[in-house]
This record gives structure tokens, sequence and C-alpha cells, in this order.
């Protein structure tokens, strides 16, 4: 009979072949790997949003055990420590979900636990997803104590309606409650609102932000509302503000968001200088991040591939298969055609774009592998560049799947 050690071992044999391969020469060559951050997903949810996308599932389902879970994240991050080993995180963002359902005890397990596990940096920014109807004073303030040093609150809209057509779990007191509490326990927190909601006019998208700015949060999200495929809302589609409407939304936003002081540095981001959320600039960096938990993806660089992984979906398959020590459902290596398309799909968010020189330091090839859709964008008036930079224009981000589309097909010299 085999016993559980021979077992680990084989595992560990089988991680370090998948390491090996990772580390053989390949079609690319990166400078140097970029920065590395890490996600932790957790899947449960008091109730699924109708517009929601997202891998949550209801916490009265089973497999919602907070300690079975943690067991789970632990292992799954020891299994992945050789893909990542030596390499410090810069960030750490715990969302879902909604992980402020979890018990004062687990946060600070988890946090142990990543902590004994990883280099943090010294200045490292760990985020905490929260929604209004789960904040308690006590537990927040025993998270900040952890080391949660940055809340997202998800506030969606101050307007009692809105939420409920929304599925929102939280009214408008709640909403103000939980500001209240996280402006106690945080210097540093976002609000997410969504806009172009059904029934929504332009006066009642100006009283929910009026509202957010009153808090006077560092960081603002405003995402308009878009029907995603499998949900609730794509199946029953509500009667949302025709195209007029939300484009006056979105001009008054811009405008609001410059005059009180907001920068927006990326599509749905605005921050006080110094308060843009450096995990999400990771990701529109194209730097890496490793994710764990129920369907967590990751992006990890080798010097010679960059490898995407996907982890177990449901919750209980992900608990049962990690008793098994299996945590990746998916794995496979980014092909060098495609590098270019996914380096644009996220640095072409930003505002202010991305250096000149951090294409060649994240795809391994140089800008010229693009010359020819750079040309196409810059004709079209969706793309500005020098020999510093290469950015959207306000024409680029307002349309800005037209000018990401324009790398979708593109295909590196030989």
């Amino acid at each position: 009979m085999t016993s559980i050690i021979e077992i680990k071992q084989e595992q560990s044999e089988a991680r370090g072949a998948d390491v090996s391969t990772y580390l053989r020469s390949g079609s690319i060559s990166l400078p140097a790997l970029p920065p590395l951050a890490l996600y932790v997903h957790y899947p449960w949810c008091v109730r699924k949003c109708p517009y929601c996308d997202f891998n949550s599932h209801e916490a009265s389902a089973p497999g919602a055990d907070e300690n079975d879970y943690l067991n789970a994240l632990r292992a799954d991050l020891e299994a992945a420590l050789p893909l990542v080993w030596g390499r410090s995180i810069v960030s750490v963002f715990i969302g879902g979900g909604t992980p402020s359902l979890m018990s004062a005890q687990a946060v600070d397990r988890l946090l142990s636990d990543l902590r004994a596990l990883l280099p943090l940096a010294l200045d490292c920014e760990i985020t905490l997803e929260a929604n209004p109807g789960t904040f308690e004073a006590e537990r927040f303030a025993s998270y900040r104590a952890s080391g949660v040093n940055r809340l997202s609150i998800g506030i969606q809209s101050f307007d009692e309606e809105k939420l409920k057509a929304l599925g929102r779990i939280h009214d408008r007191a709640q909403a103000f409650a939980a500001i209240d509490i996280a402006r106690r326990h945080f210097d540093n927190f976002n609000l997410d609102l969504m806009y172009a909601l059904p029934g929504q006019s332009l006066a009642d998208l100006q009283d929910d932000v009026e509202h957010a700015l009153a808090a006077k949060p560092p960081h603002l999200s405003l995402y308009q509302l878009t029907l995603e495929p499998n949900t609730v809302f794509a199946k029953y589609p509500p009667v949302l503000p025709d195209d007029d409407t939300s484009a006056a939304m979105h001009d008054w936003l811009e405008s609001r968001m410059s005059e009180v002081g907001y920068g927006r540095y990326e599509v749905s981001a605005y921050a006080r200088m110094g308060r843009e959320c450096r995990h999400n600039l990771n990701y529109w960096t194209f730097g890496d991040y490793l994710g764990v938990g129920a369907g967590a993806h990751s992006k990890i660089s080798f010097p010679h591939r960059v490898v995407r992984q996907v982890r177990f979906r449901q919750p209980a398959s992900y608990l049962q298969r990690a008793a098994c020590g299996e945590f990746v459902a998916e794995s496979h290596e980014v092909a060098r055609d495609q590098l270019p398309f996914e380096f644009m799909l996220n640095a072409l968010r930003l505002t202010d774009g991305v250096p000149s020189n951090s294409f060649l330091e994240r795809t391994g090839m140089p800008l010229s592998t693009v010359e020819s859709e750079l040309n196409k964008a810059e004709q079209r008036g969706l793309l500005v560049r020098d020999h510093r930079t290469v950015k959207p224009t306000p024409l680029g981000l307002r349309f800005l799947t037209d000018l990401q589309t324009l790398f979708l097909r593109t295909a590196a010299p030989s």
C-alpha cells in the first residue's frame, strides 16, 4: 500500500517536472520577470446578484465550511510555490464572492499562512473586498489589525430602488454605515459604484456620485452596467438607459471627477494622487499574478514563456480535488503570436498608457512586432505614441474594444 509520504513525494516530483518544463528554452526571451501579485478567491456570498458573472455561490451551498476552505487554500499555495520560488509579492487581493463574510479569525489565519509561505514586500498592498450588508465594526477592526490595509466596498448605488433592482442585500442606511466603519479603521479604501442602471436618470447618477464623494474615498471605481452572458439579467434583460443617456452619464462622470481632483488612470478607475490600486495596475501593465482558490486564474512568466492556469471552478469540486493534492484544472503556455494581443488588451486600459519599452519587457518581443497595428490605430485616432509611451486617445478609450481588437490576430515574425 502506498504511504501518504510516498504520495506527497510523487506529487512534489510531478510539480518539479512542470517547473523544469517551464524553464526550458522557448520562443521568447524576457529581459527580467515582471512584478508578482497574489489573488485569493473566496467563492461564497449571501445571494447571487442577477448581473454578476463572477465565480460566486450562495453561502448555504455545500462546501462552504471556512476551515476546510482555508486548509485547501494553504495546500493550493504550497503546491504552487515551485512556480514562483524566491519572488516577492507586491500586492494581495482577496476577492470573491464576498470575502467580508469571513470571520476575523479566518482572515487572520489566511494572512498568517501567506506570510509564512511567501515573501511579502514591506509595503505590500493587501486589499479585501467587502459588501455593506456584512459590515461589523469590531470584525473590520480585526481585519485591519491582521494586516488588511485596503478595502474595496461594493456600494453600487445609494438608491433603494436601484439596489433592489440589482439584487443587492444591503440598503441605503447600510451603505452609509459601511463607509463610516471603513473610514474609522482604514485610510485607504475604494468605493464601487455602477451606472446606467435599470430606470436610472442622469440626476439619479449624480446623486449617487455626490454621496460617494462626500465620504472622501481615496479611490472610486465607476462601472457601466453591462449584461453579461450566463447571468439572470442576460436571460431576463431589464430596461436600461438608452445610448444617449449612458453617454451623457459617462461624460458627466469624467468632468465631475476631474473637477474634484480624482485622476482617471484606467477605464473605470479614479483616484487621488498616489492612491491608485497597485494590484490592478499590475494587471494592466501585464504583470504576473498567482491565483489560488476556486476558479482563480494565474499568469506566471518564466525566462522563455508565459503560462496561464485556472483552478477548479466549483467550490465543492475544488475542495474535493484539494484533498488529492490537485488544484489546477487548466494550464497552457500563451502562444508567441498571442502575447501582443494579451499585452495590449491590458495596457490600453490605462489612460496614460505604458512605457514603450514595457512591451519588450513583458512579451520578450520588440515593439516593431506590432508596427502595422500601431499604425492603423494611430490613423484611426485611437492611439498615440512616441519613443517613450504608447497610450490610447480619449477616442480610443471610448471605443476601447475596437482599439484592442486591432491587435487580436497579430502574428509574430518567425
